[in-house]
């Protein structure tokens, strides 16, 4: 084979493995957008549901390319987002999603779209697409800046217009859901409650030598934990419903002190989503004639409530307070069935696989890698372990 043949043999392979790599990034980036925009208020979520379709039209011309130089085109059915990645995309908190997305974006302009193939046609298609992928990063950081610092992603001057009238109005734009509910909570709090009574069972336990007293100590911090998580936990979504009900009482001020502003704004928000001056206006009137209608309108504008999206205070008590207690109990259960140098290293055996288990499901919130937050966690337990044992050896009982 000749010099030339085989350079165009890895010309070849070249274009063939980066138009398969853009390919699935593409078809991973629609998955991921869509399942970020079903957490989002609608005016958010129509905004992440256009970049979702804008991925999907580079990968329609990312396949023409392919066909064109006689590449197969794989089942899109065989590129999917792992389990974990999707996990990740459910609960963790939108802010950090965006934020993990953004710096996706800027990695495939750098690496994956910037370098050349040596085949010019597919080198100008990669140019393009590269292109739509940095206004991609711009939007995405502007949304995770909670606004608009430049131009919105597709709006008209029309849109545009409205946009600047309606910041005038609401002084800044507001991002709302950007946690992971009770999920997250229950993760957090099963992480504390292990934690927390590691270092009791450790400590009683060097003081004690592994004494029926561990058992005391540590189910009562148990129970402790557990009682003082819930409790947290429902003051915090009480206190997040008392702020949502301060809003809308808020509003309703505003729509009876100012309707006319009110009802502008609605139309302003109408606008912004592409409909044209006059129908937002008609149909923000037609609201307007029930103060009702137009608060529950402009509660889900302007500060993403609904009906559907209250907080459940015992949800969450019930959440952090089992899920506290249950990984509370993990060190404490050993000393049920034996006590003594036996009993201590049971514990700490499990605790410490409890640790790392329990630090890999954090991943899912902190979009860290799983093997590197379970580590983490472990070197966590380990130390505090550690130390809370030796300071029982010093204060013997």
């Amino acid at each position: 084979m000749s010099d030339r043949q085989t350079a165009e043999n890895d010309v070849d392979a070249a274009v063939r493995e980066r138009l398969l790599k853009a390919w699935r990034g593409e078809i991973q980036a629609r998955a991921t957008y869509e399942l970020i925009a079903r957490r989002l208020p609608e005016r958010e979520a129509q905004i992440m549901m256009r970049m979702a379709e804008a991925e999907g039209s580079h990968r329609q011309r990312l396949e023409a390319r392919m066909r064109e130089l006689g590449i197969e085109v794989p089942a899109a059915a065989s590129v999917k987002l792992s389990w974990f990645a999707r996990m990740q995309a459910r609960i963790a908190p939108v802010d950090r999603l965006l934020a993990a997305r953004e710096a996706a974006e800027d990695d495939e302009v750098g690496g994956l779209y910037k370098q050349p193939t040596g085949d010019p046609t597919t080198d100008a298609l990669l140019h393009a697409i590269r292109a739509e992928e940095q206004e991609h990063s711009t939007a995405v950081s502007d949304m995770r800046a909670g606004e608009q610092n430049g131009r919105p992603p597709e709006l008209t001057p029309g849109q545009q217009r409205a946009k600047t009238r309606l910041d005038k109005i609401l002084g800044r734009e507001n991002w709302h859901r950007t946690g992971g509910g009770w999920i997250s909570g229950a993760i957090y709090g099963a992480n504390d409650g292990l934690a927390s009574v590691f270092g009791i069972v450790a400590g009683v336990s060097g003081a004690t030598g592994g004494s029926s007293f561990v058992l005391t100590a540590g189910a009562a911090g148990a129970i402790a934990s557990a009682l003082s998580m819930a409790t947290g936990a429902f003051l915090a979504e009480r206190s997040e419903s008392e702020v949502a009900q301060a809003n809308l009482e808020r509003e309703r001020r505003e729509i009876e002190q100012h309707p006319e502003e009110e009802r502008e704004e609605l139309s302003l928000f109408y606008q912004l989503k592409g409909i044209d001056q006059r129908t937002a206006d008609t149909m923000a009137a037609q609201l307007a004639r029930n103060p009702d209608a137009l608060l529950k309108a402009l509660a889900v504008e302007e500060f993403g409530i609904s009906e559907a999206t209250g907080s459940n205070a015992g949800q969450a008590a019930i959440a952090a307070g089992i899920s506290t207690g249950l990984g509370a109990m993990i060190p404490v259960i050993p000393f049920i069935f034996t006590h003594g140098l036996l009993g201590i290293a049971i514990s700490a055996s499990v605790s410490i696989v409890a640790h790392f288990l329990v630090g890999a499901a954090k991943s899912f919130v902190t979009l860290r890698t799983w093997w590197a937050a379970g580590l983490e966690m472990t070197l966590a337990g380990i130390i505090v372990g550690g130390v809370t044992f030796l300071v029982g050896l010093a204060l013997p009982t």
